[in-house]
């Protein structure tokens, strides 16, 4: 877990390539389904533009791996990929939102996690 741009992404790679995992990355589904002309392609879209999260159902982790950096790091990162790479949910605005969000949310699940699993 992590805000966006903290390194999730990057660290995870490396850690598949050391350790032999398989690395999917869940913001590059969900960026190539929102390129799709689908109704769900059409509801990412719409909520990763205005920089919430997309709803996600599955199985609770045993394991939470922490990925911190500050706030500015974060911006300035997401900033940088969002030029080189034109993503349209890389917005300023939009990743003001998302950095609220993931404050907002995951905070809460973070301290959950602390007090259940150490």
């Amino acid at each position: 877990m992590g805000g966006p741009g903290c390194g999730k992404g990057t660290q995870c790679k490396n850690m598949a390539t050391k350790y032999g995992f398989c690395h999917v990355g869940l913001d590059q589904l969900l960026r190539q389904e929102a390129q799709r002309s689908t109704q769900r392609g059409r509801q990412i879209r719409d909520i990763t533009l205005q920089g919430l999260l997309v709803p996600a159902v599955g199985q609770a982790p045993s394991v939470v791996i922490v990925f911190d950096c500050s706030m500015e790091t974060m911006l300035r990162r997401v900033l940088h990929w969002g030029q080189v790479e034109h993503r349209a949910d890389d917005s300023e605005l939009a990743i003001h939102q998302r950095l609220d969000t993931h404050y907002t949310l995951c905070e809460p699940v973070l301290t959950y996690q602390r007090n259940n699993l150490l």
